[in-house]
């Protein structure tokens, strides 16, 4: 199992998450709003936006990241990855079950 942390404009992150578990290439996605301080074109940015953490398996997560990557809206999402090695084996099974 791992989890794929994106952030998303509020406006489009349900959105995002719809599709990924409609697709079955995520299990489930948890949603946290968040406010972002980046720079951007050299200037500095804030946004209102949203942490997506996206529960898929290790084999899906290639098209977790190309999902995204084909349908948000930035240019360059913030797609990172982290493995969960010690996640709970029912919800890891359960996970695994979910996912095509």
């Amino acid at each position: 199992m791992v989890t794929a942390y994106v952030t998303a404009p509020s406006e489009f992150a349900s959105e995002l998450a719809e599709a990924l578990v409609d697709e079955r290439l995520a299990a489930c996605v948890n949603h946290f709003e968040c406010r972002s301080t980046y720079r951007w074109d050299g200037e500095v940015v804030h946004d209102d936006e949203v942490v997506l953490l996206i529960k898929t398996t290790a084999d899906r997560y290639g098209a977790v990241e190309s999902r995204v990557e084909t349908i948000h809206p930035h240019e360059v999402p913030c797609i990172e990855r982290f493995d969960a090695r010690d996640a709970f084996a029912p919800f890891a099974d359960w996970v695994e079950d979910s996912v095509e």
